[in-house]
């Protein structure tokens, strides 16, 4: 025989029982008005026995009516004590959420855990002065520095787990890493992920810092790597590229980082092949050394430092740029590090170079350097030609940069290159203006244009040579840039056919001209899956570790000298909410998961 269930039985509470039983149905169940206990099951026989064995003596005197008065009594105070209970859940659920909205501005803004505190302070003092009435629901809210800290390390934990839940959609990805060290000298190795998932939406975020305490071999970045891609649950198999700084123990042939991935990958027995990149913003910034005028920017940065290392020359050298009411009032200073700063220096020695003159024959220093004709028009092309690359620099740097466009970018400055030397020959110095100043002050025959052009030669050729990997992914990344350009026939069999349906439909034709080539992607049709695939392993490519270097930029920000003591786990938490960009704290549900925990006011002020 079955075994019969009560939720089937459609047994439904009857309002008679409220005033023969005391009962009354709270979410579906009924409860005893008189005792608060609720019944299992409802059923007439299970609440008369309750009522007659606890509680037949205190009502058998009452008469209906007055049964009825009593029931509707008691129902009025349980209402009225249910919302009180859910007035305070209420406003508990509000301190936690506004702790958690506070904690996450806090490591956003690089501010100690201990600001939590201060902030607190500021609330009660602005609440006493505008809704005295309500100083108890902002002491309610917990800013501790135990409580802000652990509030960022919860938002850190629901990030990642939205990332791994996005990770398992992914069908291509790729990896960004580069390393640097924080102000304790340890090393630190920043891993970035890019991932593609079927309809071809991109991910970029934050996937790991970690700390390297003993050697960085090109063996152990391979194992912190390999650590962080298992955590994520991500397969090897849809790995398809990997963006370093270029440092031997990445791209090391036997033992490097890119190497011990590939030999990883064969033994996942993954089909693709990896594609390992030189990140194209340090490639560019290091093409500027070919042109081997470092003699040049000595004699500017001895220059500089003079008249900035000292406060009372950098104070009389301001004070006589105002004498003289020139356009600019003071020099920048040059950091090697910082690649855009050179031009930046450049473009003021060159505006001010009689100025700077004039000051340092008044210190008594030698300028016969600084007055040299030779020396002025090297300084004049160094000053234009750094400005060139400051913007192809700019050009390259940011988030979501796909890699095809920046390839486009570099292989239209090779262009302009190519052209602008040719000018030079020509002593056309129609694309340097600082150039174009120094010749009209010279005879024709005084500029060095043949020399400067070979410089502009020097420049090409190293562009070409570092960029050579680009160039052996022409066809691949020219697939994304410009699908309907592509030569079909020089293309993989496998792409063709569909190539061609593409090449040949307008409607589509249309659609890339109104959206453009990294959002045209996204509306390839599913009848072209080969194309989507190739599409998604080049929108997950990086090109360059400008979100690493970013990073890093942010750790030096958070882990000063003033906060040495900030944990490993706390500073990785801190920097995955502040790097976070398609992805952000869901704080209903880490607020949801607490429960029904409220603070009080003695554990937030501790």
């Amino acid at each position: 025989m079955a075994k019969r269930k009560v939720d089937t039985e459609n047994r439904g509470f009857q309002t008679r029982w409220e005033s023969e039983y005391m009962f009354t149905k709270v979410a579906g169940k009924p409860v005893c008005l008189l005792c608060g206990e609720s019944v299992a099951v409802l059923k007439e026989y299970n609440l008369r026995r309750h009522y007659e064995t606890k509680h037949a003596d205190k009502n058998k005197n009452m008469d209906m009516e007055q049964r009825l008065q009593k029931a509707e009594e008691l129902k009025r105070g349980l209402k009225s004590r249910q919302a009180l209970f859910k007035k305070a859940k209420s406003q508990g659920q509000a301190a936690v959420k506004a702790s958690f909205i506070l904690a996450e501005e806090i490591a956003k803004s690089a501010r100690p855990f201990t600001e939590g505190d201060f902030i607190k302070n500021c609330m009660i003092k602005v609440c006493d002065e505008v809704c005295p009435e309500k100083r108890q629901l902002f002491l309610n809210v917990s800013l501790s520095r135990n409580t802000i800290a652990e509030r960022v390390d919860q938002l850190s934990i629901n990030l990642k787990e939205q990332l791994v839940k996005k990770g398992k959609d992914f069908i291509a990805y790729s990896l960004a890493v580069d390393e640097s060290t924080n102000i304790s000298d340890i090393a630190q190795l920043s891993i970035f992920i890019r991932g593609v998932d079927s309809n071809l939406s991109v991910t970029e975020e934050f996937l790991a810092l970690r700390p390297m305490h003993g050697t960085t071999t090109g063996h152990d970045l391979y194992e912190e790597v390999s650590r962080c891609v298992n955590e994520m649950e991500l397969p090897w198999e849809k790995l398809v590229g990997l963006t370093t700084d270029g440092a031997p123990a990445m791209c090391g042939h036997r033992s490097g980082l890119v190497a011990k991935i590939r030999e990883k990958m064969q033994e996942e027995n993954a089909t693709g092949e990896l594609t390992a990149y030189h990140c194209i913003i340090h490639q560019e910034a290091l093409c500027g050394k070919a042109l081997k005028m470092e003699h040049v920017m000595s004699i500017i940065t001895r220059t500089v430092n003079f008249i900035r290392a000292k406060g009372l020359n950098h104070r009389q050298f301001k004070a006589f740029l105002t004498e003289l009411e020139t356009e600019h009032g003071d020099l920048p200073y040059h950091t090697e590090v910082r690649w855009l700063s050179q031009g930046k220096v450049l473009q003021r020695c060159f505006v001010l170079r009689e100025e700077i003159c004039l000051f340092l024959d008044s210190k008594g220093k030698d300028t016969t350097q600084l007055r040299d004709v030779m020396f002025l028009c090297e300084m004049a092309f160094l000053c234009d030609i750094t400005s060139h690359l400051n913007a192809i620099n700019l050009q390259l740097q940011g988030r979501d940069r796909v890699i095809s466009d920046m390839y486009s970018t570099v292989k239209a400055f090779k262009t302009k290159l190519t052209l602008w030397e040719t000018q030079m020959r020509k002593e056309n110095l129609s694309h340097f203006p600082s150039c174009q100043t120094m010749k009209e002050k010279l005879s024709t025959s005084a500029f060095p244009s043949t020399q400067l052009a070979d410089k502009i030669g020097m420049l090409a050729a190293d562009f070409r040579r570092r960029f050579a990997d680009f160039e052996a992914q022409k066809s691949r990344l020219e697939l994304l840039g410009n699908p309907f350009a592509v030569d079909v026939e020089s293309s993989p069999p496998n792409l063709q056919m569909e190539l061609i349906d593409l090449q040949c439909n307008d409607a589509l034709r249309a659609k890339y001209a109104a959206v453009g080539a990294a959002e045209f992607a996204r509306f390839l049709p599913g009848t072209m899956p080969q194309l989507r695939i190739q599409a998604a392993q080049t929108l997950s490519m990086f090109g360059s570790t400008y979100l690493c270097e970013q990073l890093f930029s942010l750790m030096n920000l958070n882990k000063t000298s003033h906060r040495s003591r900030l944990t490993a786990e706390h500073l990785h938490s801190i920097l995955r909410i502040s790097s976070a960009q398609s992805l952000t704290p869901n704080i209903d549900e880490l607020v949801e998961k607490m429960g029904h925990h409220q603070v009080s006011p003695s554990t937030s002020n501790k």
